[in-house]
């Protein structure tokens, strides 16, 4: 499969998420040595995610994150929230639509409970891995807009980390010089200058079930 974009015709460039998961951690290889965390965000980063945390030999945690979408456009992103609180809202978007603050609290609302639904479902009791002090590489499936990735990161940044890492398959320019300013260093395989949906750039870009998720974190458990 191709796919034309402005600077011609180019390879749909991923069989799935584990493939994309193997060609990022050739690039993420020398953090090996670091003893780093890997951090995928649920659902579609997880088994990309788990795949870098295979090659690297490193630990896999989840940290949750959701997109808030549009009153009348869901897979439109006009924010994001995380696990921990933090939230990041899109100025622009909410300007562009109309959204007052009322419509958005009630979005925030209904997000919040599927991501304490999330958490609950992906940690249960177990405690988080603790990311204090360590290298930590955070693990995404492609980067649309940027908010979710930004929540994930500013979340995590209170962890305080040693270093932060983001790690992509996909990400068009514009998001990723803004989640340059986020994180210490960003990995990202290809940036096209438009990207019109992650999910282009796939084969297999099916969605990523909660058992999925579960599954990769018992597999890197079971490694650990």
């Amino acid at each position: 499969m191709r796919i034309r974009h402005a600077l011609g015709m180019v390879d749909a460039v991923f069989a799935d998420r584990r493939e994309a998961g193997r060609r990022l951690a050739e690039r993420l290889l020398p953090l090996a040595e670091q003893q780093a965390v890997v951090v995928g965000l649920p659902r579609g980063g997880v088994p990309v995610a788990r795949e870098v945390a295979a090659a690297l030999g490193a630990p896999l945690e989840v940290f949750a994150v959701r997109k808030l979408g549009a009153p009348h456009n869901p897979e439109y992103g006009i924010g994001a929230i995380a696990e921990d609180g933090t939230r990041v809202f899109d100025p622009e978007a909410l300007a562009a639509l109309g959204v007052d603050s009322g419509v958005l609290d009630a979005i925030v609302c209904r997000e919040s409970e599927e991501l304490r639904r999330r958490v609950g479902a992906y940690r249960g009791e177990r405690m988080p891995l603790a990311l204090q002090d360590r290298c930590v590489i955070v693990v995404d499936d492609g980067v649309a807009t940027g908010v979710t990735d930004t929540a994930a990161l500013r979340g995590i940044r209170r962890l305080r980390p040693q270093r932060l890492t983001l790690a992509v398959p996909v990400c068009p320019p514009d998001a990723l010089a803004r989640l340059r300013a986020e994180a210490d260093e960003v990995v990202c395989l290809i940036a096209p200058p438009q990207l019109h949906g992650v999910g282009q750039w796939y084969r297999d870009f099916s969605q990523v079930s909660d058992q999925e998720v579960l599954d990769a974190l018992d597999t890197a458990g079971e490694a650990r």
